[in-house]
Formats: C-alpha cells, structure tokens, sequence
C-alpha cells in the first residue's frame, strides 16, 4: 500500500486509502490500481507494445480501466491524442489520476460510459487506433465465478460482438483495430470483425517455446484487403532462472516494440 504522494495532485488523494501504486516500463509509468481485485498486467504491456500510432494520431481504448494501456501508450508514443471508455465510475477516476501522474492529462481524456451502447453514443468523429482487452468470458456458466472485484473485467455482459460492434464503428476507413485476447476466441474474433476490417495481422503469445499459445494480438484495418499474415510468435519465457524471456522482458521494460 502507497501512502499519499506529497508531490502529486491533490486530486490522487482520493481513494488512496484503496490504491496500491507500481512502476511500469522500466519505471517510465506510475501507475495506481485497486489494491484488491483486477490489476492490469502481461497482457495490458503486450497491448500498448502493438500500437505504433504516430504524433498527432489519435486513439481510443474501449474498456480502459485504470489507464494501464493508456499510459504505456503515452510513454511509448509522445504525441498521440489518447481517449478512453470505462464504465467503472472507480476505474475511471483512477485513469484521470494516472494520467496526471505521468504528465499525461494534456492529451488524455477519460470518458464514463459503456460499450454496450455503442460508438456512436459518444458522439465522437472515428479515431486513427481503436484497442481494447476485452473482458474474457461472456458465459458465467464457463468458469467459476470471479471474485467481485474483478468480475467487470472479466466477464462480457454483452458478449465479444458487442465489443467488436464498437471498435469497428471507432475507427475510420484505413484506421487500426488491436485487440488481446485469448487465443482459444481467435475465430470469433476475425468473423466478427471481417465485415468491415481486413489485412489481419495475428501475433501468438505463447507462455514457453513448446506450449501452445494462450493469447493472441489481432490487427486488423477498417476496409483492409490485405491477406491475412501469421507472424511469429511472442514467447514469455524460457527455462533459464529469468522470470521472462530476453524478447518479453525488453518489452515490459519498454526498450522494444511488438509491431505488426
């Protein structure tokens, strides 16, 4: 637990009693979260890795929680104009604190709302980037139910289509679409978005060399006809004493990328 920072804003007084704070990208990002429940992990730094968004691009993350992706995009990318949607009023508070704890707030904005109502609710006109970590399960029945805490982001009220539908209405023609997930939905994911999207992109994330992969990154581009390319996979560790793999653990540090 984090006490309160003297040199923050008085605005991330709130909550603190509740917030554990770490350091992400080698200790470029500070970040706040829940002390209990969801924390932002691997998968949130692989997501930010993906995006090779330029300065004066903007982007959107559906589902932001705290700002974990947001912020690593931040650090990663200087210039590019960061949006986004939670509907966790906790969450989103915490977005807006971590954003003025990384000299962020310039260019962030965090929205309330739900990707259950759509794009077109916000009343924004399409970005360059649309990201999002979707919640892993839509069916209740298909796991044990998740401590309350982290029941939001696990768990799709209104399944993976709702959250394909918004992503596809948030960018424009030509704009990027990357999502995390687990790989056993890859499928799912490309039927859900070929309407609309081409050119996918699929980077498997595997946990050893010789284990089948349990996420996967897609890109897709709105309008793309590109054919579909299977890059090689991103594996998190080896069987040395390190905690990852020489390739992951420059990314978590933010010394490489994860491009498509």
């Amino acid at each position: 637990m984090m006490g309160q920072d003297e040199s923050a804003p008085a605005s991330l007084a709130a909550c603190v009693a509740d917030v554990a704070e770490c350091t992400l990208l080698g200790g470029r990002v500070r970040l706040r979260q829940p002390a209990k429940g969801y924390r932002a992990g691997m998968d949130a730094a692989l997501l930010a890795a993906a995006v090779e968004a330029r300065p004066g691009e903007r982007l959107i993350e559906a589902g932001c929680g705290a700002g974990a992706v947001l912020m690593q995009v931040a650090a990663r990318r200087p210039g590019v104009l960061l949006t986004g949607l939670e509907r966790d009023a906790a969450a989103a508070a915490l977005a807006r604190q971590n954003a003025a704890l990384n000299g962020a707030e310039a260019r962030t904005t965090i929205l309330d709302g739900d990707v259950a109502r759509g794009f077109r609710a916000l009343d924004l006109p399409p970005f360059d980037w649309a990201v999002s970590n979707p919640p892993f399960f839509d069916d209740p029945g298909a796991l044990r139910a998740p401590a309350e805490g982290k029941r939001g982001a696990w768990m799709a009220d209104d399944g993976l289509t709702a959250w394909a539908g918004f992503l596809l209405k948030a960018v424009r023609e030509g704009g990027r679409i990357v999502i995390i997930h687990r790989a056993d939905r890859l499928a799912d994911i490309l039927s859900l978005l070929s309407p609309k999207a081409g050119s996918f992109a699929i980077r498997p994330i595997q946990p050893y060399a010789d284990q089948p992969a349990k996420r996967v990154l897609v890109q897709a581009i709105k309008t793309g006809k590109a054919p579909l390319r299977l890059l090689p996979a991103l594996v998190l560790h080896d069987r040395s004493d390190a905690k990852h793999s020489p390739e992951a653990e420059a990314i978590l540090r933010g010394e490489a990328g994860l491009g498509f």
